[in-house]
């Protein structure tokens, strides 16, 4: 693999976000162990992909990208795994029936174990352990035994990522994303609020759709099936690396971890090791940009990950929070716009919007997130470009992690049911009514 620089050279680099290893012998070992492991996904795949955010970036589709803030290996069950991606499809067929506009799909899924943190340590009771880096890396336990960083774990990333995927392409494949289910997609807690009627009105719209069609004799595949993909952000250099593989038909690397992997806006520097690994795979990829961003960056940014500038290999995430989007985001998109780069501009809505509740959880306001989309689309509307998707925290279970929406969860009702082991999701509601919202916007864009 002379093409990719090697895991010393990288962090030659100073990888930043890395985990503290006690024992190297052991982080070897397990590396060495992922190295043999057969891929997660396939090279084909990711140029499927690749292609699908082209059509994005010309503005003739929209990506849903959602998933949780942070996988655990718990979570990964029948229910969990399904929950989520029925959320995902419920979401994106209101998005492709009430905007009219083909969706690509994208989990946030099957990878995303690991998170970047603003401290190294953490103190509770004047205990002071390594801070939770993700079951990729250590336990969210706080104790001593639990916080040491243990690379064994980075190869139960892969099992439990392998289980995920193997869930998923089970249900995508299998009949679960069948259209005739959109009516089973809507469970119980959530037909009972006014946007699960919404829901219901146009599962009911899209039926009659579907029997006219049949009556034709009209049935074709997409009808039965939906193409999803996998994504999470590529932050531990040890599994990124050992997951990158010379694709037998074009001799070409990929990080066959995931199909789409992102750069998170803390590991984002130009002659940092995340960019540097990344540029060399031929994965599409995503790089997230936050308020700090200048237009210089992101043109630096997309010299250095996207030289050929291919349509669908680049997709900048933007995270700006809802109070400073319609300032910041305007010169990026400008300058990026007007030096012909080809890139795909998503939403990401979170992660700029994150405050502490007075009950010390850590939240967001549904109309914060709301409102961080609706100026999103705003700018991007004024310059004449497309608004080419929205990235989204989201669980399928009724969570009680974000305040506000069509349920009016106010912040004492955050106790009630808050599971996330990193920032607050979108439960099933708000993420339904999220994505009529956005149908609304896409509508008029």
């Amino acid at each position: 693999m002379s093409s990719i620089p090697d895991l010393a050279s990288l962090h030659a680099l100073g990888a930043a976000q890395q985990p503290t290893y006690p024992d190297r012998g052991a982080v070897d070992a397990a590396v060495a162990r992922l190295r043999t492991m057969p891929p997660l996904v396939f090279a084909g795949e990711c140029d499927e992909l690749k292609d699908k955010l082209a059509a994005v970036s010309r503005g003739e589709a929209f990506l849903l990208q959602g998933g949780d803030c942070a996988e655990t290996f718990a979570g990964v069950t029948a229910d969990n795994v399904r929950n989520k991606l029925r959320v995902l499809l419920q979401m994106a067929v209101v998005l492709t029936y009430a905007a009219s506009v083909p969706v690509v799909k994208l989990g946030r899924i099957a990878g995303q174990y690991a998170k970047p943190r603003s401290s190294d340590m953490e103190t509770r009771n004047g205990l002071t352990l390594p801070a939770y880096r993700g079951d990729a890396v250590n336990g969210f336990e706080f104790s001593p035994e639990s916080r040491v960083p243990d690379p064994q774990r980075l190869v139960d990333v892969y099992h439990s990522s392998a289980a995920t995927l193997n869930l998923v392409r089970a249900f995508v494949t299998g009949g679960y994303a069948d259209l005739r289910q959109v009516h089973t997609w809507n469970t119980d807690f959530v037909r009972e609020s006014p946007v699960g009627q919404q829901y219901e009105q146009l599962a009911n719209e899209i039926e009659r759709a579907l029997t006219f069609m049949q009556a034709i004799g009209a049935d074709p595949d997409e009808f039965h099936r939906v193409d999803f993909h996998s994504s999470h952000e590529a932050l531990v250099m040890e599994y990124e690396h050992a997951m990158t593989r010379i694709d037998s038909r074009t001799q070409l690397p990929y990080d066959v971890s995931g199909h789409f992997l992102w750069i998170g806006e803390r590991t984002r520097q130009l002659d940092g090791a995340h960019v540097e690994l990344l540029r060399h795979i031929r994965n599409p990829i995503g790089v997230k940009l936050g308020p700090t961003t200048t237009p210089d960056d992101a043109l630096a940014l997309a010299a250095r990950l996207n030289p050929d500038n291919e349509p669908g290999r680049l997709t900048f995430i933007t995270r700006f929070g809802a109070g400073k989007i319609r300032e910041g985001l305007p010169h990026l998109v400008e300058k990026v716009a007007a030096s012909g780069i080809d890139v795909a501009w998503v939403c990401d809505p979170m992660h700029g919007n994150t405050f502490e509740a007075s009950s010390g959880y850590k939240t967001r306001r549904f109309d914060d997130v709301i409102e961080e989309v609706q100026g999103f689309f705003d700018v991007h509307r004024a310059l004449g470009t497309w608004p080419g998707g929205v990235h989204v925290e989201l669980t399928g279970d009724d969570v009680t992690e974000c305040v506000g929406g069509g349920e009016d969860l106010a912040e004492v009702d955050l106790g009630n049911r808050y599971e996330s082991v990193c920032d607050p999701r979108l439960n099933r509601v708000q993420s339904l009514e999220l994505s009529f919202l956005v149908a609304q916007m896409l509508r008029k864009a």
